[in-house]
């Protein structure tokens, strides 16, 4: 009978050592390393080694499975057309963000064709979400509720159902009996995914996961976790308002630059299939200083949001600079060619730039945008309401063309408005009922909105 080995894992990274360190050498953090039993059954690690022969390259057949809907159009476009089989893929978000409401959203739409589904909570009774669920409207037959957190009794479970899609919720709450540490930690986390990874792989079912998120807002546990699943997604929005975002991360399947839009409600999410329209939803009645409409690209998808900028005299020595869905150091380096190429002097004035709705937006395009709303506020001069901006900034004041613009002008066409500013370029898209007009600086731009 050997003795139980043990090692330090960090809980922020997940590296590995042999002794206690008081800093990370993976990350860098200090006070993360715990203790961890390691397991010692050598025939299980041989006995799962067994598998599968290697295949030839030209032997692999390249025929793609048949992507599954979740019924939900707007959770299809993040996962890049619907669920692979034999996928695992993660979700996080923020405590009571919505991501238990997603789930059993998409358990009872897949659940109501005739296809199996399970349920697996280890945080709720079952008692609780059959409340939820009569809540929702997710009361299936075939939808299945199991309350359990030990992985053996989950792998037992699948046997006998063998649905066509496992919910698991969470995953710091599964753990496994051959390890003697506690659920949710490093080495139950990771031996728990890498167990429901080769669960998803053998049955060909589409397995999601939720994770809890750390007060940084990154899923808890080891990062080698994110690195094992197929799609990481994020839930993200604020819990006093009524939107969220869907944002895809990583993807083995599709692309990672699309996003979910939906609206929480009494009765679950809705999805939001006009984003822009939902934006812009008060902005036809606002008249005040400081306010314009951008258009930027989520994916393939474009979406016009409203950039809004307070610029104030300032009350202390060192003016405040603070920004919501914007960079902060891009906000800085606009302000900065402000006050060098049009001499707009800001640097005695409190500066506030918000994306309104919560939208975070990392794409230069916005930055005339950004640079318009600041100059606006500052002089007191109102934007006219049918206009858009977009362009990218140069230091050197120029504003440099941008991809995709024939999809966001046709966008603000869509949306009524009747003028918008580009940067000068060749091919200048043209729609009908919209004025579009070139500037090559950002002093050109300022003198057709500004005169």
């Amino acid at each position: 009978m050997s003795a139980k080995k043990t090692g330090f894992y960090c809980n922020a990274c997940g590296h590995f050592t042999s002794r206690w360190l008081g800093r990370c050498a993976g990350c860098g953090e200090w006070n993360t390393y715990v203790e961890e039993t390691l397991p010692t059954g050598r025939e299980s690690r041989s006995a799962a080694a067994g598998g599968e022969a290697p295949v030839a390259v030209t032997e692999v057949s390249l025929v793609d499975d048949e992507r599954r809907s979740t019924g939900m159009a707007e959770l299809d476009r993040v996962l890049g057309g619907g669920l692979v089989p034999g996928s695992l893929v993660l979700l996080g978000g923020d405590p009571g963000i919505g991501k238990s409401t997603l789930m059993l959203q998409v358990a009872g739409t897949i659940s109501s064709g005739g296809s199996r589904v399970l349920y697996v909570s280890g945080e709720e009774s079952t008692r609780q979400i059959r409340l939820r669920a009569d809540r929702l409207g997710a009361v299936r037959p075939e939808l299945y509720l199991y309350a359990e957190t030990d992985l053996d009794a989950i792998e037992k479970q699948v046997g006998k159902v063998n649905p066509l899609l496992m919910v698991v919720d969470s995953i710091q709450t599964m753990y496994g009996p051959d390890l003697g540490s506690s659920p949710g930690s490093v080495s139950q986390v990771r031996e728990c995914t890498a167990r429901l990874m080769r669960l998803a792989k053998e049955r060909s079912i589409s397995v999601f996961v939720v994770g809890h998120v750390t007060k940084e807002g990154m899923i808890a546990g080891p990062r080698v976790m994110e690195h094992m699943v197929d799609v990481v997604l994020y839930f993200e929005g604020e819990r006093h308002q009524s939107f969220r975002i869907l944002r895809g991360v990583k993807n083995r399947f599709g692309s990672t630059n699309e996003i979910g839009i939906f609206e929480m409600s009494g009765t679950g999410l809705r999805e939001v299939t006009n984003p822009s329209s939902f934006f812009l939803m008060d902005y036809a009645h606002r008249d005040a200083a400081g306010s314009v409409v951008v258009p930027t690209m989520e994916g393939t998808r474009p979406l016009l949001v409203e950039m809004q900028a307070l610029v104030s005299p300032t009350s202390f020595g060192v003016p405040r600079r603070m920004t919501t869905g914007v960079d902060h150091n891009r906000t800085a380096l606009i302000m900065a060619v402000l006050e060098k190429r049009l001499g707009l002097m800001l640097g005695n004035c409190d500066a506030y730039v918000n994306v309104v709705g919560g939208v975070r937006i990392d794409e230069p395009a916005v930055d005339l945008g950004i640079a318009v709303a600041l100059a606006s506020s500052f002089r007191e001069r109102v934007i006219d309401g049918n206009t858009v901006v977009l362009g990218e900034l140069g230091l050197t004041g120029e504003l440099r063309p941008v991809s995709a613009v024939e999809k966001r002008v046709r966008e603000a066409a869509r949306l009524g408005f009747g003028r918008c500013i580009i940067p000068r370029q060749k091919d200048v898209p043209a729609e009908s009922g919209l004025q579009i007009m070139q500037a090559a600086t950002l002093a050109e731009a300022f003198e057709l909105l500004f005169g």
